[in-house]
């Protein structure tokens, strides 16, 4: 069975930064943007290496507010 990479969608100016996602990701690829504001006035989550998503969710889950959608590309 191919390995698919995962793809992740964010909804910025929803993020209050609340870092649990950032937390739940076992691949370690999540952070809080310190460059940019949202409308929320808050600095939102990114993905630091799409390539190392593993597309396993547990990111979208614990978000609270919705903020991030994943999807798996197959190979």
């Amino acid at each position: 069975m191919a390995k698919g990479r995962g793809i992740l969608k964010f909804e910025i100016d929803k993020c209050k930064g609340c870092e649990l996602c950032v937390h739940a990701c076992p691949a370690k690829i999540l952070a809080i943007d310190l460059t940019i504001v949202n409308k929320k006035d808050y600095h939102p989550v990114t993905c630091t290496d799409m390539d190392k998503c593993i597309a396993c969710g547990s990111c979208a889950l614990m978000c609270p507010d919705g903020v991030i959608s994943v999807y798996k590309e197959e190979d």
